[in-house]
C-alpha cells in the first residue's frame, strides 16, 4: 500500500484507516466510489479486505497476480483477495496457529465467487504432489457440485447460496493442502415446493432437464421441458440470460467423477432428484367422504422404480396419517390441504436429507488420513443479510445468523486492538459501538427468546397456529426495544406493519417478519407411514438418508430453529479457536451492471456489515502503526542520523527519524516494537517528502547502482554464455546468441557492398549462415535492380553485346583485352577478305551482308590472329565457297554480326584447323600456330596458314 500512496488523489486511499474524515459514512461511501470507478475493486480497513463486486471480468486473477502477492507483506502492494490468502497461509505455516476468513456480505455481493478465489490461490501457489493434486482438484470441484445441489437464481443473485458453507483446508508440515472438511447450515429447502415470481428452485433441476441426455431423461421419466413440472414454474422462470444450463450440466458431471463418484452412485442421486420433480406432479381430487386421493397414477409408478419403493405403500402414506390412539395404531384419511402437505413434506426431506449426504459423500473423498496434526484455514461463506418485501422463516434464521456473526465480528475487532495497545504497552481509550447482544439475547434467550417461544408454540397440545405464536410474543418479549408488532405498534408503525408480522430492530435496520409457516417450517415433520416407507427403500442413498432408528426412537426430534442455534453455537466455537481474517463484499447494485453505483444502497450494506463501526474501532486514537525495523527502513533517507544505516537500537532510531522529521508529541507513541501514528496527514506529509527525496537521491546513486548490476548481470550472462556458447539455444546462451545476432546485423548495416562489382560481406556466426546467405542474395538481387533502373539505353545496348561477347568469346585468346574496350558501330564494316588477298579495308558489301544472313556457321580460332570464316550453305557448283575474312577488331565484329543475324549459338571458337569450303564444293584447312607476330601465308601443303602472338596466358 505504501509504495502506492502518491497516487490518491487519483483513486482515494487503499486503507479507510487513512481518510481524514474517518467518522464521515459520506467519505466513505465516496472514497468506494472512486476507488470503483477506476476498478480497483478491493480496499482495507487495516486487514479487513472490503470488495466490490464488478460484475464483469477483470484481469488481476492470473497466475502472474498469484506470483506476485505470494510471501510478501501485506501492505506493501495493492489490496486485494490474494494478499488475504496469503497473509492467513503464511500465519498458518509461521505462527503453527489455526486460521480462518470470514467471508460475508448479502445476496449478489460476490462471496461465492471470492471462496473460489482463495480455494484457486491455494490450489495453484501451494506445495503439490500426486496425491495433494488429486486434494485439490476434489477441494475445486467441490464448489460446482454444491451451487448446483445449493445455489438457486433469486430476485437479487443469480447464483445466490441458499445454505451456509464452512470449509475446513487442512494442510500438512510442508504446507501443501492435503484434505478437507464441509459444514452446511440451513438449506433452504422450502424453495424445493415454492419459489417467488422471478425466482427459480435449485440449480440441478434445470441442468438436469437441460442438459441430460435424451436416454438419461427416458428412464427418469422426464421430458426437456421445465415447464410440465409443477416445482419449476411457481416462480415463472425457468429460463435465465446468464446461466447456461446444458454447460453446467456437464461441469457437475465431470466434478462428480473427479470427486470420486461411482456411476451408480450417480445413478441414484439423479433418481433422487427425477423423484422430486414427479412429486411435485403427484394431484389429488377429493372423494365423497372429503378424503384425498391421488390421481395421477404415472407419477406413483416412476416414483416407486426411482425411489425402490413399494408404489402401494406409497400411495397410501401420501393420503393416510398413522396415529396411535390407545395403544391401537390407525390410518387416518387426510383431506386435500393436508395430502398437499405431506407430499410437499416428503419432497422437502428427500431433497433435504439427500443434499446432507452429498456434503459427507465430499467430506468422505476429502479424508486427510493424519489430520489431527494437519493446520488448518476455514473459510466461512455464509448468507448475508436478507431484507425483503416477503421476509419469512428462513430470513429470521438467516439474518439471526448474521447478528452472531457481527457480534463475533466486533468481538474479535476490540479484542485484536485491544491486545495489540497493551502488548505494546500503549493505553487503550475506550470506543463506542453498538453492542448487538441485546438483539442475540432476545432470538436465542433461553425460555424468553424467539426461538424458546416458538419450539413451546409448536410442541404444546392444543390448536396451536402462527398466531398464537405472535400472540405469545406479544405477551413474552412485547416490551423489548427491538421487538414490535402492529398491535403494540404506534400508529405510524401500524401503516407498514401486517397483522400477522412482527418486527425485529436489527443492527443492519429493520425487518417485518410474517409468521405465516413458522410453525409448520420450524416443526419440519415428516408423517411417520412416510418415513416408514422411505426406510424401507432400496435406494442406497435414500436408505443412508432415512434410518430405520427414528422409526422406533420415541424422543421428538429438535426443531428447525433449535437445531440452527446451536449449530451456530458451535460455528462461533470454531471461528473462536482460530485466527480470522475478514473479506466484507457489498454489491453495488441490484441490477448486476458493471460501473453502476447505487449510493443508498451500498449506505445501506456499509451500516448492517458494521464498516464504520470496524473503521472507529481500528483507529482508536492511531491510524497508522508499523513494526520499527520497517518503518526505518522506508523513511531512514529523510535523516541524515539515520541514513544510510542505523546501527543502533531501532526504537532510538525511529525517534531519532521523528525528531527530525518534526513530529509533534500528540501525533505519534512509540510501543514496544511499533511506531503509531494518530493523523493521516502525518504520514501523508511523510510520504510526500520520501518522494521529493526520492527525486534527487536516485539521480545520485542510480548511475553508480546500475553500472554496478548491469556488471554483475553482464558477468552473470557472460560467465553462462561462455559455458553455454556452442550448444543449441538454451536459457543459458539465449542473451548470448541474441547478442552474436544482433551485433553481426549490425555490423552488416555498416559495412555493406558498395555496388555490384563489390563482393565483399561480413562473416556470419555459425547460426546466421543460412540468413546470411538469403541476405546477400537480396542485397545484390537489389544492387542489380537499382543498377538497371539507372542505366540509359544506350548503355544498356552496350552491355548486352558486351554479355553476348562473353558468352561466345570466353575461351578466345584475345577476349581479356577486348573487355574494357566499348564497342563502336563504325568498326564493324572495315574487314579484309583474305581469299581474294585485299589488303586495302573497304565497307562490307551488301552481298557480304547477305551472306552473312544465310552463314550456316561462323568459326574462329582460339588464338588472337582476328581471322574468321563464315560457313556458307553450298547450293550450286557456281558457288564459290565459304568466306575467310579478317579484322582487327574481331571480337566486335563478329558478336554484331552474330547479334544482326541472329547467329549467337552458330559461333565456333576452334583449338587447331578450321576447314572450309572453297570453289565447287572442294575443301581446304587454315592451321593457326603461336609465332611472335601476326603473318597470313599460304604453307607448302596447300593450307592456309596463320601465324598468331598467345596475348592471355592460361
Amino acid at each position: 500500500m505504501e509504495s502506492a500512496l502518491t497516487a490518491r488523489d487519483r483513486v482515494g486511499v487503499q486503507d479507510f484507516v487513512l481518510l481524514e474524515n474517518y467518522t464521515s459514512e459520506a467519505a466513505f461511501v465516496e472514497n468506494l466510489r472512486r476507488r470503483f470507478k477506476e476498478n480497483l475493486i478491493y480496499t482495507y480497513i487495516g486487514s479487513v479486505l472490503v470488495s466490490m463486486n464488478p460484475y464483469k471480468e477483470l484481469e488481476i486473477y492470473s497466475r502472474q497476480h498469484m506470483d506476485r502477492y505470494r510471501g510478501v507483506s501485506f501492505f506493501e502492494i495493492s489490496p486485494h483477495i490474494y494478499a488475504v490468502s496469503d497473509n492467513a497461509y503464511r500465519s498458518m505455516r509461521t505462527e503453527r496457529r489455526d486460521q480462518c476468513i470470514l467471508i460475508s456480505g448479502e445476496s449478489g455481493a460476490g462471496k461465492t465467487e471470492a471462496s473460489k478465489k482463495v480455494l484457486q490461490y491455494y490450489a495453484v501457489t501451494c506445495p503439490a504432489s500426486e496425491q495433494v493434486q488429486t486434494v485439490k482438484d476434489r477441494l475445486l470441484q467441490s464448489n460446482p457440485v454444491l451451487e448446483a445441489f445449493g445455489n438457486a437464481k433469486t430476485l437479487r443473485n443469480d447464483n445466490s447460496s441458499r445454505f451456509g458453507k464452512y470449509m475446513d483446508v487442512q494442510f500438512d508440515f510442508r504446507g501443501a493442502p492435503v484434505g478437507g472438511h464441509i459444514l452446511n447450515y440451513l438449506l433452504e429447502k422450502s424453495r424445493v415446493v415454492h419459489q417467488n415470481h422471478g425466482e427459480r428452485n435449485f440449480h440441478i433441476f434445470y441442468q438436469l432437464i437441460e442438459g441430460g441426455e435424451e436416454d438419461l431423461l427416458r428412464r427418469l421419466g422426464l421430458e426437456r421441458n421445465p415447464q410440465l413440472y409443477q416445482y419449476l414454474v411457481k416462480g415463472n422462470c425457468p429460463k435465465v440470460s446468464s446461466i447456461n444450463d446444458r454447460n453446467e450440466w456437464k461441469v457437475v458431471r465431470k466434478a462428480l467423477s473427479i470427486i470420486g463418484f461411482c456411476e451408480e452412485e450417480v445413478e441414484e442421486l439423479l433418481n433422487i432428484i427425477a423423484s422430486v420433480l414427479h412429486l411435485g406432479n403427484v394431484h389429488f381430487e377429493e372423494e365423497d367422504s372429503g378424503s384425498a386421493a391421488v390421481t395421477t397414477e404415472t407419477q406413483i409408478k416412476y416414483l416407486a422404480r426411482l425411489l425402490a419403493v413399494d408404489g402401494t405403500l406409497l400411495k397410501e402414506a401420501l393420503t393416510h396419517k398413522k396415529i396411535t390412539a390407545k395403544g391401537e395404531e390407525l390410518m387416518s384419511p387426510l383431506n386435500l390441504e393436508q395430502a398437499a402437505s405431506a407430499r410437499d413434506a416428503l419432497s422437502k426431506a428427500v431433497y433435504g436429507r439427500t443434499f446432507t449426504w452429498l456434503v459427507n459423500k465430499i467430506n468422505a473423498s476429502l479424508v486427510y488420513p493424519t489430520s489431527r496434526s494437519a493446520s488448518v484455514i476455514g473459510l466461512l461463506d455464509i448468507y448475508g443479510f436478507e431484507v425483503f418485501q416477503h421476509n419469512s422463516f428462513e430470513q429470521f434464521c438467516i439474518n439471526y445468523c448474521n447478528e452472531k456473526l457481527q457480534q463475533l465480528f466486533i468481538e474479535l475487532t476490540l479484542k485484536s486492538e485491544q491486545e495489540e495497545y497493551e502488548s505494546e504497552g500503549i493505553a487503550w481509550e475506550p470506543v463506542p459501538f453498538f453492542n448487538n447482544k441485546i438483539i442475540c439475547d432476545l432470538v436465542e434467550e433461553k425460555f424468553r427468546g424467539i426461538i424458546s417461544i416458538l419450539d413451546e408454540e409448536c410442541l404444546r397440545p392444543g390448536d396451536a397456529s402462527d398466531i398464537t405464536f405472535l400472540e405469545k410474543l406479544e405477551d413474552t418479549v412485547g416490551g423489548h426495544p427491538h421487538f414490535v408488532t402492529h398491535k403494540l405498534a404506534d400508529g405510524k408503525v401500524r401503516k407498514v406493519l401486517g397483522r400477522d408480522e412482527f418486527r425485529l430492530l436489527h443492527y443492519a435496520g429493520e425487518v417485518n417478519y410474517s409468521v405465516n409457516g413458522f410453525l409448520d417450517k420450524n416443526n419440519d415433520l415428516l408423517f411417520r407411514n412416510l418415513k416408514e416407507v422411505m426406510c424401507q427403500s432400496e435406494n442406497n442413498i435414500v436408505t443412508q438418508c432415512f434410518d430405520r432408528d427414528e422409526l422406533t426412537d420415541k424422543k421428538r426430534p429438535e426443531t428447525t430453529a433449535t437445531q440452527f442455534k446451536n449449530s451456530l453455537a458451535k460455528l462461533m466455537e470454531i471461528l473462536m479457536s482460530k485466527e480470522p481474517s475478514y473479506i466484507r463484499c457489498i454489491k453495488p447494485n441490484d441490477a448486476k451492471q458493471p460501473g453502476r453505483f447505487d449510493e443508498m444502497l451500498i449506505r445501506h450494506q456499509v451500516k448492517y456489515l458494521g464498516l464504520m463501526e470496524n473503521l472507529r474501532v481500528r483507529r482508536a486514537g492511531f491510524a497508522y502503526r508499523r513494526r520499527y525495523e520497517v518503518f526505518l527502513q522506508r523513511y531512514k533517507p529523510l535523516c541524515p542520523e539515520t541514513w544510510p544505516n542505523w546501527d543502533g537500537r531501532l526504537a532510538d532510531g525511529v525517534s531519532t527519524l521523528v525528531k527530525h522529521l518534526g513530529y509533534k508529541p500528540d501525533e505519534f507513541k512509540l510501543g514496544r516494537s511499533k511506531i503509531f501514528i494518530r493523523f493521516p496527514k502525518t504520514l501523508f506529509a511523510t510520504e510526500d517528502a520520501l518522494e521529493v527525496k526520492k527525486c534527487y537521491v536516485l539521480s545520485l546513486r542510480v548511475s553508480l547502482t546500475a553500472i554496478a548490476i548491469q556488471s554483475w548481470w553482464r558477468g552473470v550472462l557472460d560467465r553462462a554464455c561462455f559455458i553455454y556458447r556452442n550448444h543449441p539455444r538454451c536459457p543459458e546462451n539465449e542473451y548470448f546468441l541474441d547478442y552474436v545476432r544482433y551485433s553481426f546485423l549490425m555490423n552488416l548495416r555498416r559495412n555493406l557492398p558498395k555496388n555490384v562489382l563489390d563482393k565483399s560481406w561480413p562473416k556470419p556466426p555459425p547460426a546466421l549462415i543460412e540468413a546470411s546467405e538469403h541476405l546477400r542474395k537480396m542485397c545484390m538481387q537489389n544492387m542489380v535492380r537499382i543498377y538497371c533502373r539507372k542505366t540509359q539505353p544506350e548503355w544498356k545496348n552496350q552491355m548486352e553485346q558486351k554479355v553476348t561477347a562473353s558468352e561466345i568469346f570466353r575461351d578466345k585468346d584475345s577476349y581479356p583485352q577486348s573487355v574494357p574496350k566499348l564497342f563502336v558501330g563504325t568498326r564493324l564494316s572495315k574487314l579484309r577478305n583474305i581469299q581474294q588477298q585485299q589488303v586495302d579495308t573497304h565497307r562490307l558489301s551488301s552481298t557480304t551482308r547477305r551472306r552473312a544472313q544465310n552463314t550456316q556457321r561462323i568459326s574462329v580460332s582460339s588464338l588472337s590472329d582476328g581471322v574468321f570464316v563464315l560457313h556458307l550453305p553450298f547450293e550450286d557448283k557456281k558457288q564459290k565457297g565459304d568466306v575467310v575474312l579478317q579484322t582487327d577488331h574481331l571480337i566486335e565484329a563478329l558478336t554484331k554480326l552474330a547479334i544482326s543475324a541472329d547467329k549467337v549459338s552458330c559461333v565456333n571458337v576452334s583449338q587447331d584447323s578450321i576447314k572450309f569450303t572453297v570453289g565447287r564444293g572442294k575443301e581446304a584447312l587454315i592451321d593457326f600456330t603461336v609465332g611472335p607476330e601476326l603473318l597470313i601465308t599460304k604453307a607448302k601443303n596447300g593450307h592456309l596458314s596463320v601465324t598468331a602472338p598467345r596475348l592471355n596466358s592460361r
